[in-house]
């Protein structure tokens, strides 16, 4: 079993002040002057005024080429995660809602036959995206971006009929703004330190962002934006301790995206705020990290585009079980063996990763369950990787008890780039070692389009049946050549 401690600092302790967190731990390297003051104290660049001119500009502005391409394969993994997620709890959970409580309808629950009003559309689409772990995530800023901002964007574009071209920018400025948002407070490492939730807390200000640029926001009420995205982050990471993976769901996308929609609605119709949210007094960072940098917020925006540095999942499964299962894959098609023929599976990879996926009660997050299924079934499908009931059977009970985890701190040092070694040993006493340091699917392995489409066929075909699938993957990347988003629907809901 991986024990892992999270730090024992707490949240008052944070807030007493930078020179005592200084003194008290170590953090990612910061510019000297934010690493001696909180925001409040220095000079006060205005950092939230060229962000939010940035958003307001991002619905007009030309992506490169590879940039759009890349937005347009998140896009279509995120819908598939949604149809996908129609069956299983958070999903179904999630369209009851919407049902209950719809409003006009001008909005798609995808995977169903209903429209809706925006707001209830973006949260229930949030539940379905997240519903398991297909979607994406954005390893510097520890967090699954896809999730909501594909949500909140396709809802409130939806309600002001926003080109496709649009679209694909404002969901590319909600990883842009989100992602730096985590990354300025240090990503994983904060998360660990301080018991906050960086995937929550992105996908607030990655779902406002994109919400508020398909609602052609100016950059004054821009600035209002990130500061409703700031008052909505509570940054709890209590969602672990859920076993059904309902407040997950919530958290990672549902209540996120619903909050960004609702966001950009109610300043689109003049609700204001606060001018600077990340300077000042009682500001986001003094609140959150006072030894956050806040010049992260821009940095190398409009050259460095974290949509192209988010990873696309090959297996719909925690992120920290991607690379055991590629690697246990490798050795399988290198020299076929029987389960029966094992004797021993020992997965190491980060602490951190490893007490994510130890022993969980979740199928598609239990490390030794996945490794058991690939061990007995050759593979891990979406259907099996859902599947509690299967983690009961005898014969995959039987080879889970084979499968040893262990968590490493020298690979703990390489995150956020996932890293696992798979041993096999057999009865006989043959040895099998496989290292991976670059998952397929990630930034350093990426997926093809045809790969991607691959994919997103499985999990959508069995919902949508091949014909509509596939004039839905096409419509998604040929996006650019829709006037209208809202034209989507019919290839979006299930009869």
């Amino acid at each position: 079993m991986v024990n892992h401690t999270k730090g024992a600092f707490t949240r008052r302790g944070l807030l007493k002040g930078a020179g005592a967190i200084a003194a008290s731990m170590t953090l990612p390297a910061i510019p000297a002057r934010a690493a001696q003051q909180s925001p409040a104290a220095g000079t006060n660049p205005d950092v939230t005024g060229e962000l939010a001119a940035y958003m307001s500009a991002a619905a007009q502005r030309e992506l490169p080429a590879d940039v759009e391409e890349k937005a347009k394969q998140h896009i279509l993994d995120t819908i598939a995660a949604m149809v996908s997620g129609s069956n299983l709890p958070p999903g179904k959970l999630g369209y009851e809602f919407a049902r209950a409580y719809g409003g006009e309808p001008v909005a798609t629950v995808v995977g169903t036959n209903l429209a809706c009003g925006p707001i209830e559309a973006a949260l229930a689409n949030g539940l379905r995206a997240q519903s398991d772990e297909t979607d994406d995530s954005n390893s510097p800023s520890h967090s699954h971006p896809g999730c909501s901002t594909v949500p909140a964007a396709l809802a409130t574009g939806e309600k002001f009929g926003i080109s496709g071209s649009h679209f694909i920018r404002a969901v590319t400025l909600g990883y842009d703004v989100g992602t730096r948002v985590m990354i300025s407070l240090g990503g994983l490492d904060y998360q660990m330190r301080t018991h906050r939730d960086a995937h929550g807390m992105m996908s607030t200000f990655g779902a406002c962002a994109a919400a508020a640029s398909a609602a052609s926001l100016n950059p004054q009420q821009m600035r209002w934006v990130l500061d409703y995205a700031a008052q909505q982050d509570s940054g709890i990471a209590a969602w672990e301790r859920d076993t059904h993976h309902v407040e997950k769901a919530l958290t990672f996308g549902g209540f996120t995206a619903r909050n960004g929609v609702a966001t950009a609605l109610l300043i689109q119709l003049g609700a204001t705020g606060v001018d600077n949210i990340f300077f000042g007094s009682d500001n986001f960072f003094d609140a959150f990290g006072p030894q956050a940098n806040p010049e992260g917020l821009i940095d190398k925006l409009g050259v460095l585009y974290q949509i192209a540095n988010t990873n696309i999942k090959r297996w719909c499964v925690g992120s920290p079980v991607q690379a055991p299962l590629d690697a246990l894959q490798s050795i399988m098609r290198q020299h076929p063996f029987k389960e029966a023929d094992v004797k021993k599976v020992v997965v190491t990879e980060a602490t951190d990763e490893a007490r994510t996926v130890n022993n969980r009660d979740i199928p598609n997050i239990c490390l030794q369950y996945l490794v058991a299924l690939m061990l007995v079934t050759g593979t891990v499908s979406f259907q099996d990787s859902h599947d509690r009931a299967l983690m009961t059977d005898p014969a995959i009970v039987a080879a889970r008890a084979k499968v040893d985890l262990v968590g490493s701190p020298a690979l703990q040092q390489l995150y956020p780039q996932l890293v696992a070694v798979v041993d096999v040993i057999l009865n006989d006493g043959t040895h099998y070692t496989q290292r991976v340091d670059a998952v397929r699917g990630t930034v350093r392995n990426p997926m093809t389009s045809d790969e991607l489409k691959e994919k997103a066929r499985d999990l959508m075909t069995p919902f949508l049946g091949a014909e509509q699938t596939g004039r839905l993957i096409e419509a998604v990347f040929h996006l650019e050549a829709i006037s209208d988003i809202r034209t989507l629907r019919p290839l979006l809901q299930s009869t």
